[in-house]
């Protein structure tokens, strides 16, 4: 049992208080803030956000900046960068393909450094300077990010580093290590096969994919871009009730946006093969690192509740 006392500090931080720290962790001044409230903290920070944190001090003792590919915005990277000296957040590969044609291509003086600065204004270091900061660099994440994306933009980067420099200086000017955490991996690579099943012409065809989590959680957002990325319907939800009697879905699309209304099961005339026997329904399901299992298995008993309807009643 916590005691506190009801004396009100800063942003409702309480003296004397007990405060537990979430799994993407908390800024360097957040966490002097609380030190010096005489705060008890229970610090449940995931293991692999503290590895990043260890691998940007690597890069400070290097001397090298740090490439952040995650969201400047983002509870995580903003704890991220408050490790780091100099930094910079790149969110996608399309970002990172144009700080590398920055390093490449710049000259003093043809105004891509102001054009530069302008794009990332919100996600480097205060005292960033890309004519300066960009000559060693070493690439950390936000754990949640898409992996392969990661890889990929570590590819970039080595590459553009050894054009640049040569491949004898690549130790010397670039630092790379895998920091994806093993939860979010594990998930990407099942969705990954879910998709490649629904691809391969000896198996049955998904007729979508569910994913379960938080509307707000990034790595729930990157599971539903991959299924989406190859042309395999897919739904998000953040909970069970989501999945509603009348046989339509409350999902979050790519972009964000929530809607309602859609339809989720086919009618049975539409799911009979060329034949005209009944085609049996073949779903996938995930869900987000620290989604409960419980809002899984309700959410899949909701899609069998619905199919066994369908089976039994004329529509």
């Amino acid at each position: 049992r916590t005691t506190t006392t009801t004396t009100t500090i800063g942003d409702g931080v309480v003296v004397n208080c007990t405060v537990m720290l979430p799994a993407f962790g908390a800024t360097l001044d957040e966490m002097r803030e609380l030190d010096a409230k005489n705060v008890k903290v229970v610090d449940t920070t995931c293991p692999w956000v503290a590895k990043v944190w260890n691998t940007v001090h690597t890069h400070q003792v290097r001397g090298l900046t740090s490439v952040i590919h995650g969201k400047y915005g983002h509870e995580e990277t903003m704890a991220t960068k408050s490790m780091c000296e100099t930094y910079i957040c790149v969110k996608n590969l399309d970002e990172a393909e144009y700080l590398a044609d920055f390093m490449i291509n710049a000259k003093e003086g043809d105004g891509r450094t102001e054009k530069f600065m302008e794009k990332f204004a919100k996600a480097c270091s205060s005292h960033f300077d890309p004519n300066t900061h960009l000559l060693k660099i070493g690439l950390a994440n936000q754990t949640t990010m898409y992996k392969k994306e990661t890889r990929s933009i570590g590819q970039l980067l080595q590459k553009t580093v050894m054009k640049k420099f040569g491949p004898d200086l690549i130790n010397e000017r670039y630092y790379e290590f895998d920091t994806i955490c093993d939860a979010t991996q594990v998930r990407q690579d099942a969705v990954d096969e879910l998709c490649n099943m629904h691809d391969d012409p000896d198996q049955p065809s998904l007729d979508f994919i569910i994913v379960v989590g938080g509307f707000d959680s990034s790595n729930t957002a990157h599971l539903l871009e991959i299924p989406q990325n190859r042309g395999v319907p897919s739904f998000h939800i953040n909970e069970a009730s989501c999945i509603h009697a009348d046989n339509t879905i409350t999902h979050r699309l790519v972009t964000g946006e929530v809607v309602e209304g859609d339809t989720l099961l086919k009618r049975p005339t539409e799911l009979e093969l060329a034949d005209g026997t009944p085609k049996k329904l073949r779903i996938g399901i995930t869900s987000g690192a620290s989604t409960p299992d419980k809002e899984v298995q309700d959410a899949l008993g909701r899609i069998i509740m619905l199919n066994n309807l369908y089976e039994t009643v004329s529509v």
